[in-house]
């Protein structure tokens, strides 16, 4: 009986939550400090940003927030690989048990102007309008009595103009009207959060000479750099567009000095992934230097994401079709050579045997 199920669920979360004695009642099952802990466990180098959300989520668990507006807008910034897209993820894996719990809009695939249908629906007349299809998903988006929805509009200066002009009405009421007048989206119980990329390669480009050059012995501050995706933000987006978002986050690129710790972040993810598979690596060291050395900074997570992904993860799934009775692998290199070996049994010479 899923529809039965499913009444009796969204009774149970309209409840007014139980209230612990000496604890302020509010509607929203979450805490503050819990979900900055998933981020901040998981996002490299944005320490401003991460106070920001969390005084952002304190305010929405006091529920003061105004009832005629989303719960809040904000606009994410930076140089790719840096966290922005994650940050969203890990929101709402941390309110909704899913990294996957959210609306996203990918929104380089709506370039054109006629791609404004895909989110307001096809206007009275043309086919599909009655129907008042839209690539939004409502119930993500509304979220529920307890818990906010969690909407992404990824890379969104790759959309059309008028797309984005589109949102204005969201991003300030709340509501989004579809094109045949038959239903009406609400984003009142939304956190809405939107990425960018503007000013990000200029930044780069002059913060690499800040880094390169005879500055770095100065340790100056390069201010004109972190002022340049401000500016691109400034001159692509109208003024209307920019009054109606809570605010904007400027993300940094990730300093060499993270490269270690993000190494150790990435393959903390691995590890958990081949846990359930019942697998564990053991590493030796010059095989974890050939990855942390090996690192291109610009690119930031993603890149050592994807060397993960072609280099080590082909051999590691090699090596446990190769030796399916065997749980432990030792990661190392030989003559340059990245191998992935099976453990056999404890040494305690070097706390390691593994076959030749």
């Amino acid at each position: 009986m899923p529809f039965i199920n499913e009444r009796l669920m969204e009774q149970a979360e309209s409840r007014p939550p139980p209230v612990t004695p000496g604890a302020r009642a509010s509607r929203f099952q979450f805490e503050p400090d819990q979900v900055m802990a998933r981020l901040s466990a998981r996002i490299v180098g944005q320490d401003p940003v991460l106070a920001d959300l969390e005084a952002m989520l304190t305010r929405i668990k006091a529920d003061i927030s105004d009832p005629e507006r989303p719960l809040a807008v904000h606009l994410f910034v930076g140089p790719t690989g840096v966290g922005k897209t994650e940050t969203v993820r890990l929101l709402a894996e941390a309110l909704h048990g899913r990294a996957d719990a959210l609306c996203r809009v990918d929104m380089n695939t709506l370039a054109q102007e006629h791609y404004a249908a895909a989110l307001i629906g096809a206007p009275p007349g043309y086919v599909g309008s009655k129907e008042g299809h839209t690539l939004l998903d409502e119930e993500r988006l509304r979220g529920t009595f307890r818990k906010p929805g969690v909407v992404l509009f990824d890379e969104i200066e790759k959309a059309d103009v008028r797309v984005i002009r589109a949102l204005m009405n969201v991003l300030d009421h709340g509501r989004l009207a579809l094109s045949a007048g038959t239903r009406e989206l609400d984003f009142r119980n939304s956190l809405i959060f939107m990425t960018s990329n503007l000013g990000a390669r200029e930044a780069q480009t002059r913060l690499a000479r800040y880094r390169r050059g005879w500055r770095r012995w100065l340790a100056l501050r390069p201010t004109a750099t972190e002022r340049i995706p401000e500016q691109a933000v400034r001159e692509y987006f109208d003024p209307e567009f920019i009054n109606r978002i809570d605010r904007i986050h400027y993300f940094q690129p990730l300093d060499p000095q993270r490269a270690d710790g993000l190494l150790e972040m990435e393959l903390d993810r691995l590890a958990d992934r081949l846990q359930r598979r019942d697998v564990s690596l053991s590493w030796q060291p010059a095989a974890r230097s050939r990855f942390r050395a090996g690192q291109d900074i610009r690119y930031g997570a993603r890149d050592l994401r994807r060397r993960l992904r072609n280099e080590l993860e082909p051999k590691v799934a090699a090596a446990m079709f190769s030796h399916p009775d065997i749980h432990r692998f030792l990661v190392r290199t030989t003559g340059g050579t990245l191998e992935v070996v099976p453990v056999m049994e404890t040494d305690p010479r070097d706390g390691l045997r593994h076959t030749t």
